[in-house]
């Protein structure tokens, strides 16, 4: 790029108000006007959805381009949602309008009705995200009035619609945030563009025809006049006649007809002149496009309606400053006073020298070191150009020189003064560099500027108060969690594939900032002022769900594997890569080419799923009414298999499914029964992670005795959390549940519960920060507390890993209903070996009252010396209260729940969970059948179909198991030639029907499967290749009654 180029774009960033944040890089002159756009390309399809996210973050506005044929597809709706999220304004371009014409053959009529309905779809998609909205703060508002209505009072759902306006939310082209366009022809225009021909032909003003020219408006050509009842009246509406006609006519004698006198006149009118190899050439479309580039440049209709419907960042509004600023699940007020004050600096967009630098990461992108401006070779000066042109003038008069020396003597041709004066190369730079694709939201950010990088936990009250008053990034800093300084070592403008090195960016602007690769793995927060928070994570559509295991080939190349997998996972905003493991399959293609170079094994996709239980089924597996025999089956098969475990001898399963079970050294007894919990609770438990996450982190801190600010907006959403459980949990297994939570599982957050059932046994509730008297109460006794979190523990680990398969469970509520710890002495006497037997032999009743701990400790360090000798015990009883909640009681009470809750899992009927993707499809009628066919292979649901208006295509609803989608879109793709192009997006979990541990069990069952019942078992397929990956014991039979095989000369 040229200086002056360069030098005009740096002038354009000091001017926020004509500034554009959308998509690549250029100025664009708009009248007296010229404004920056910052062009942010981001691909459609749902496989790069990530890409979306982070372009969205750092953008004003949006261009959001719709098919003209296939209308609103699901990746359609996932755009707009997203553009809601971050609160950002969009404008609609509805493309590939020359199909209308070329494929569906419509009238120009019956064009008006198809985009008038495809406006309709797309304005339905932004009406159902406001309408939510304008609910959802209402509900907001009564929870903090605390209004009711009463029993005579009708509850009007629609009085918050209508008083919030919502006119400057739709796409109308009236309102000049519409084009309709042909990219391919060339061609694109807005309403207003005619509005301003039409007015200069027929004397209406403008102003008129910019709202008449699309609704139901017609012209009386007797009157001259614009009326209203086009529809009513049989007769063409103003966009058909004075917009659309013209274009079809144009198609029509152009491509059709290809009537050359007719298309002279049409350029005639037009003003249009076009080359003569364009109007000779055989491809009418050449002769369409050349026509069709000058009359309606799709370029000036784009242009025109992002410079004056898209707001600058001046215009960022406060609604979505505060949401920027409230991560986590703080809310903007409870925020401290100074990082409270960084909303002016936001929203005045300032570039003062005093403004706070405030600067938001969202991706961080690989580029090749050669392609840096720093590493590329530079134009030469004229002083430059002449001295190398003197060295090679003097290289050649030394080889002249040579070449007659050589000749005179006979000799060969000296080639040692010809490589004395060869010019040394420079060493070539192969490895990649990161760039931090970022944008300025306030102040200046010069190169060199030592700046603080904020991590995404990082909390600006902890800061300010470890940090001196007035402390900037260049000082020494004390160490702060989630708090680094770095130097920003070059700015980059980026201009699609090049990229212009920069001093100075000023706010409003987007910019490429290098040497952060050592500072952010993807998004960051960076800022002069160590008040700022960090923003909120970045809103990602698609979940990876799907994981492959990698090695590399020759494994002396394990250090290049691990830093590729760092770079990619840098790289790629989607991927996440853990010690093992790569986040999506497209990402090894980069991998293996791109960033670590080398070869790499790769296993098979590695499918995740879940354990549960579930109600006894009524009916067997030929629909016949089923008595007691299959439960008993289930209760003699975990029976059958109790006494293969250590825990033999202690284990009890009684005919209810409550599971007892004794610690090996019979100082403790833990009874548990396990429960399937509601569909809709297990769906609420894992929509509300991490809210059940800042729960738990509050409780911690109660127990620990810390104080943590909770904002009263989380405080209510537990409130609403918990009524919403007590709603789900009704019936009389279910009395009081809610208050009798002891934990959430796995990894405290997770979609199981634990029930505290234990007689007398009174602990804090996990809803305690709710209640403002609990607050200061003490928990529990210490060894009681201790003890408690054993339980805990037990629970979590059985629920990070089932007993089917070892994948973690989903939707099951273990309930403790006995908890006996042993009364044991806690004087430091001797005891004798009669006695010692004779407490290994009680039974187990007694509840250790709260001040009984140190006895419990001193029982449980005494149970090993007690074997070693009587010598030794009064030695240790002496130290057992410094055991603490690690003793051996304490380790064996985990175990002892695990394995309860393991073999309570086991007493219910079990079955496996199957990660779902959400499936649309759209085919043309004549490869339905196909569709339908593949799907149905691959153990696929339809859940509805919809043939869309004015076309021969069909919208297809699908639900299609994660393990059976590998080569699908190729299978669909080759199946129907092409005609049928999946999306799949990971939507839920579905319990799989069949049960895995299934066996004929009824007279009817053994009739109708044989006594083998060898037909296929999806579920048990689907558990012995988890199994059988992880090393687990698979029960199968590879041969069964072999005989020897006989062959005809044989049998003679």
């Amino acid at each position: 790029m040229g200086h002056k180029g360069l030098d005009k774009i740096i002038a354009l960033q000091k001017n926020p108000a004509n500034i554009r944040n959308l998509c690549i890089l250029a100025h664009v002159d708009h009248g007296e006007k010229e404004y920056l756009l910052n062009l942010i390309d981001s691909p459609g399809h749902v496989d790069f959805s990530s890409e979306v996210s982070t372009a969205v973050r750092l953008c004003d506005g949006a261009i959001v381009i719709v098919d003209a044929v296939e209308g609103v597809c699901p990746q359609t709706q996932a755009v707009l949602r997203q553009a809601w999220l971050e609160n950002i304004r969009p404008v609609l371009v509805l493309n590939k309008m020359d199909r209308l014409i070329s494929e569906l053959k419509l009238t120009s009529l019956e064009a008006f009705t198809h985009l008038q309905k495809i406006l309709e779809q797309v304005n339905a998609v932004t009406g159902a995200l406001f309408t939510s909205k304008v609910l959802e703060e209402r509900a907001e508002k009564e929870d903090h009035a605390g209004e009711t209505p009463g029993a005579d009072q009708v509850y009007d759902w629609s009085a918050g619609l209508e008083e919030t306006d919502d006119s400057h939310l739709y796409f109308s082209p009236d309102q000049g945030n519409v084009v309709f366009a042909s990219a391919i022809d060339g061609w694109g225009f807005s309403i207003q563009q005619f509005a301003r021909i039409y007015s200069q032909k027929m004397g209406i003003r403008e102003e008129v025809l910019c709202k008449t020219l699309w609704g139901d408006f017609f012209l009386n050509a007797k009157a001259k006049k614009i009326m209203k009842g086009a529809q009513a009246k049989g007769k063409k509406p103003l966009f058909v006649q004075l917009v659309l006609d013209n274009i079809w006519t144009l198609y029509d004698a152009v491509v059709t007809r290809r009537d050359k006198e007719k298309v002279e006149k049409m350029m005639t009118s037009l003003g249009v002149k076009v080359m003569a190899r364009d109007s000779r050439h055989s491809d009418p479309k050449v002769l369409l496009s050349a026509i069709c580039s000058q009359w309606l440049p799709i370029s000036q209709a784009v242009l025109s309606m992002v410079c004056e419907k898209l707001p600058s960042p001046l215009d960022i509004s406060t609604e979505r400053v505060e949401r920027l600023m409230s991560v986590g699940a703080r809310q903007f007020d409870s925020l401290p006073e100074r990082t409270q004050e960084l909303k002016n600096a936001f929203v005045q967009c300032s570039s003062e020298a005093e403004a706070p630098v405030i600067v938001f990461v969202s991706k961080m992108f690989a580029v090749d070191a050669k392609a840096l401006p720093q590493n590329k070779q530079r134009p030469l000066t004229h002083e430059e150009l002449a001295e190398r042109r003197e060295q090679a003038r003097q290289r050649h008069a030394d080889r002249m020189a040579a070449n007659q020396q050589a000749q005179s003597s006979g000799d060969p041709i000296q080639m040692e003064s010809l490589a004395a004066v060869k010019e040394p190369e420079v060493e070539e730079v192969a490895k990649d560099t990161f760039v931090a694709f970022a944008r300025v939201y306030s102040g200046v950010v010069r190169r060199g500027q030592k700046v603080f990088i904020l991590g995404p936990k990082y909390d600006p009250a902890q800061g300010l108060n470890m940090l001196p008053e007035g402390c900037m990034a260049s000082d020494s800093v004390p160490e702060v969690p989630h708090l680094t300084c770095c130097t920003l070592d070059s700015l980059y403008l980026l201009m699609g594939r090049e990229l212009e090195e920069l001093d100075e960016v000023p706010s409003g602007n987007v910019l490429g900032i290098g040497g952060l690769e050592d500072f952010v793995l993807k998004s960051a927060t960076i800022s002069t002022s160590p008040a700022c928070p960090p923003f909120i994570p970045l809103n990602f559509e698609a979940t990876p769900i799907v994981r492959v295991a990698i090695e590399p080939k020759h494994p002396s190349e394990m250090p290049k594997l691990v830093r590729g997998m760092r770079l990619l996972n840098q790289a790629d905003p989607c991927a996440e890569v853990l010690i093992q493991e790569t986040g999506e399959h497209r990402c090894l293609d980069d991998l293996r080419q791109r960033f670590a170079k080398i070869e790499i094994t790769a296993s098979k996709p590695i499918i995740p799923f879940r354990e549960t239980v579930v109600r006894p089924p009524k009916l067997d597996m030929v629909n016949e009414e089923l008595g007691r025999q299959h439960k008993t089956a289930i209760i003699h098969q975990v029976k059958e298999e109790a006494p293969q475990s250590r825990f033999s001898d202690t284990l009890h399963v009684d005919p209810g499914g409550l599971v007892t079970i004794t610690t090996p050294n019979r100082l403790a007894t833990v009874g548990v029964c396990a429960l399937p919990l509601p569909t809709e609770v297990t769906c609420l438990l894992e929509a509300s992670s991490e809210l059940v996450r800042t729960l738990e982190q509050v409780n911690m801190s109660l127990r620990e005795g810390r104080s943590l600010t909770v904002s009263p907006r989380t405080l209510e959403d537990i409130a609403h959390l918990k009524a919403r459980l007590a709603a789900l949990l009704q019936g009389h297994k279910w009395k009081n549940a809610v208050e009798h939570i002891w934990a959430f599982g796995p990894r405290r957050y997770g979609p199981n519960i634990l029930l505290n059932s234990v007689e007398g046994y009174q602990r804090p509730s996990v809803w305690q920060c709710l209640d403002p008297a609990e607050k200061g109460a003490e928990p529990c006794a210490a060894a009681l507390r201790d003890l408690d979190n054993s339980i805990v523990s037990g629970f979590q680990l059985a629920t990070l890993s089932g007993p089917m398969c070892e994948e973690p469970l989903m939707g099951v509520c273990f309930s403790v209903e006995r908890w006996d710890l042993q009364q044991t002495r806690a004087r430091p006497e001797p005891p004798s070996r009669a006695a010692a037997t004779d407490s290994e032999g009680a039974e187990a009743g007694e509840v250790v009252p709260e001040d009984g701990g140190a006895g419990l400790e001193a029982a449980a360090a005494a149970t090993p010396e007690e074997e070693a000798g009587p010598g030794q015990v009064t030695r240790h009883w002496a130290g057992a209260g410094s055991a603490g909640c690690y003793g051996p009681v304490s380790g064996q009470l985990i175990a002892v729940m695990k394995e309860a809750c393991r073999h309570a899992f086991q007493a219910r009927p079990q079955r496996l969970m199957a990660a779902m993707y959400t499936c649309e499809i759209m085919a043309t009628a004549e490869v339905l059948g196909r569709v339908y066919g593949v799907l149905g292979k691959r153990e696929g649901r339809v859940l509805h179909e919809e043939m869309k208006e004015g076309t021969d295509m069909f919208l297809i609803s699908a639900v299609l198991p994660v393990a059976e989608s590998f080569g699908f879109a190729d299978e669909i793709r080759k199946r129907t030639s092409g005609l049928a192009s999946p999306q799949l997006v990971f939507s839920h979990w579905e319990v799989i029907a069949s049960d895995p541990y299934w066996v004929p069990t009824t007279e009817e069952e053994y009739l109708h499967f044989g006594e083998k019942a060898d037909s296929a078992n999806q579920a048990l397929k689907y558990m012995n290749a988890v199994r059988r990956r992880k090393g687990l014991y698979v029960e199968e039979k590879t041969v069964e009654h072999a005989e020897k095989q006989r062959t005809l000369s044989k049998n003679k």
